[in-house]
């Protein structure tokens, strides 16, 4: 069962799958949740990989697309902010997810809706990939988590372990990811909500996988990449 809060914060280092993951979350909200579901792209710091290249597909499954003002266009990379996602952070029919630049200056967009991140109807979690070096260890993973933290002013509530190396992951990648993973999310006393991983490597994970399993499809990157 996908997560209670009605806002999800997804952050994540740049390479982390922290799109990719917005991306499968949202729909898979759609289909889960009797709400209506909203994904508002608030990465103003890396125009690659943005959600809103996948706008046609989350539409398609029942997703709301917020970006820039000037729409949804791939080629849109102007650091603005539709004020149409006010609607679903403050319409409680809506579940809203929140794919926020992947480090601390790119998570300073989300001080203009901080008081929307109340406790019990927010959670925010950190998308971590033990395959890139700025999270490869645990010192890196809790600096990664503590700078966001900071800039953001509120606490992240759960780690994804989303460690893969693409379409070459294998299970001893994820399960080393765990390993790592566990270890940071000990020290920070908070806990490994998602294991996720792509179809072929997620059907045959072992049971002892930490947190809930979630299959991912590879949305954002075209078969040859």
């Amino acid at each position: 069962m996908i997560n209670d809060a009605r806002i999800r914060v997804i952050i994540g280092h740049y390479g982390s799958g922290k799109t990719e993951f917005s991306v499968n979350y949202a729909i898979k909200l759609a289909k889960q949740s009797d709400k209506k579901v909203a994904i508002a792209d608030l990465d103003v710091v890396n125009p690659y990989f943005r959600s809103r290249e996948r706008h046609e597909i989350m539409e398609e499954a029942g997703v709301t697309v917020i970006s820039s003002i000037m729409g949804n266009g791939v080629n849109f990379d102007l650091p603005s902010m539709d004020p149409g996602i006010l609607g679903p952070l403050q319409n409680k029919d809506y579940n809203v997810v929140l794919d926020v630049g992947g480090d601390a200056a790119g998570a300073r967009v989300m001080a203009r809706y901080k008081k929307y991140l109340v406790e019990g109807d927010y959670d925010m979690f950190a998308v971590v990939n033990c395959s890139r070096p700025e999270t490869q260890s645990v010192d890196g993973i809790i600096m990664h988590i503590k700078a966001i933290e900071s800039t953001v002013g509120v606490k992240v509530t759960g780690i994804i372990n989303n460690t893969h190396m693409l379409r070459e992951t294998t299970v001893d990648h994820v399960m080393h990811g765990q390993q790592v993973i566990q270890q940071a999310a000990k020290k920070l006393e908070i806990p490994i909500v998602y294991t996720s991983a792509i179809p072929s490597v997620a059907e045959v994970l072992p049971s002892q996988v930490e947190g809930e399993l979630l299959s991912i499809n590879m949305y954002m990157r075209d078969a040859w990449m």
